[in-house]
């Protein structure tokens, strides 16, 4: 994903953070139900790396987008021909106690359902449109244009940190774009390798370096 693109830490932020889930879920299934002494100091333990893993992986997600926001702007701006604000906020429900707090309050709850149900895991990302959500308050248009955008920004990012030029992959995007607004992508896409897949026509005016085509299984 984006965060172990941009830097190989977070990748092991991950991949600890689904380790340490895995262990504290399966003691809470263990325990069906029965909040024994015993339990609970393995609990502790799993909730004192859950608190530094998840913490230190939650910072990295809101520094990332943090990056992104304003490059999603200017992106999602090219490929419209508009200009809309765009915001994106990290959300939880622990950082205001802290994380090791949060999974003490909920312990409880954990142990009587079998699954941790605090912690980057539940977290999620909210991405407002001139202030309004954009799940509830954009059309199918906005919302796959803003995905375009978040793509190509995320690329950018990669490239900005990285000094790397991944290939950009773009899946039949000429279907659900206007013409305006697929030549308007393709002239901000990286100059470095980029792939577009359509099951349509290609608009006048998009000049393609080459040309792949199946017809009945076969590329020609």
């Amino acid at each position: 994903d984006l965060l172990a693109d941009v830097h190989p830490r977070n990748h092991l932020l991950s991949t600890d953070l689904d380790r340490i889930l895995r262990q504290r879920n399966a003691l809470l299934k263990q325990a069906r139900g029965r909040l024994t002494d015993d339990v609970a100091m393995t609990l502790d333990v799993w909730d004192a790396k859950l608190g530094e893993v998840g913490g230190n992986l939650a910072a990295a997600r809101r520094e990332i987008l943090g990056a992104l926001e304003p490059l999603v702007g200017d992106f999602l701006g090219a490929v419209s021909g508009g200009t809309s604000d765009i915001s994106m906020a990290y959300c939880d429900e622990w950082s205001a106690e802290g994380l090791v707090e949060s999974l003490g309050h909920a312990r409880a709850d954990d142990v009587r359902r079998g699954i941790s149900t605090v912690g980057p895991h539940r977290d999620d990302v909210m991405i407002r449109m001139d202030g309004l959500p954009t799940r509830t308050h954009s059309s199918q248009g906005e919302q796959r244009s803003l995905a375009l955008a978040m793509r190509l920004a995320g690329h950018r990012l990669v490239v900005d940190r990285t000094g790397t030029d991944p290939v950009v992959l773009l899946d039949d995007v000429f279907s659900e774009l206007d013409d305006d607004r697929v030549r308007a992508l393709v002239d901000i896409l990286p100059v470095t390798q980029s792939v577009i897949t359509t099951a349509g026509t290609v608009p006048d005016g998009v000049e393609a370096g080459s040309v792949l085509r199946l017809a009945d299984g076969v590329f020609s």
